[in-house]
């Protein structure tokens, strides 16, 4: 059997363009910041191998890139919080950062796509860099549920600000 000659995969982005009819690209991904602290090791090192209580911090912002006409910068930052009883076991924090090209949409529909879809497109990677860290420092991987971006979207809207102007 004779082997097939390499066929490399055209860039969509070679133009500039994102692929027709998409609303959203991804055009990069980034770990921007990474933070983990455990404070009270090694005190707590018998307990590092149960599940400490935990708690999630979520925020999403968006920017525009001032030279290109429709890439946004969106940051997704997570910072996980445990405790075992009062001691504070560890607390990470991740800012994970996507650049995004959007597409022929009405002026309405960016805001949104920036921070509901695209937080949405980032989180798993997110999530398996704060789980490996919290595991890789000794403890039980942190599992972080799904999150819903729409409903975390309309409290920030609701709370009168949190949605960064996308100028």
């Amino acid at each position: 059997m004779a082997d097939a000659p390499f066929q490399p995969v055209s860039d969509p982005f070679a133009a500039s363009q994102p692929p027709a009819g998409a609303p959203i690209t991804v055009v990069g991904q980034f770990l921007k910041d990474l933070s983990f602290e455990s404070p009270n090791m090694p005190a707590l090192m018998e307990q590092a191998g149960r599940v400490p209580q935990g708690l999630i911090k979520v925020d999403v912002k968006a920017k525009k890139l001032p030279p290109q006409e429709q890439q946004y910068e969106v940051i997704l930052s997570l910072r996980a919080e445990a405790r075992h009883q009062e001691q504070i076991a560890y607390i990470a924090e991740l800012q994970y950062g996507g650049i995004f090209q959007v597409g022929q949409i009405g002026s309405r529909m960016i805001e949104p796509l920036l921070l509901i879809e695209a937080p949405r497109l980032l989180f798993p990677f997110a999530r398996e860099i704060i789980a490996s860290t919290i595991q890789q420092a000794g403890f039980r991987a942190m599992l972080i549920h799904p999150i819903d971006f729409a409903m975390h979207y309309r409290e920030q809207k609701a709370q009168g600000g949190a949605a960064p102007a996308l100028a």
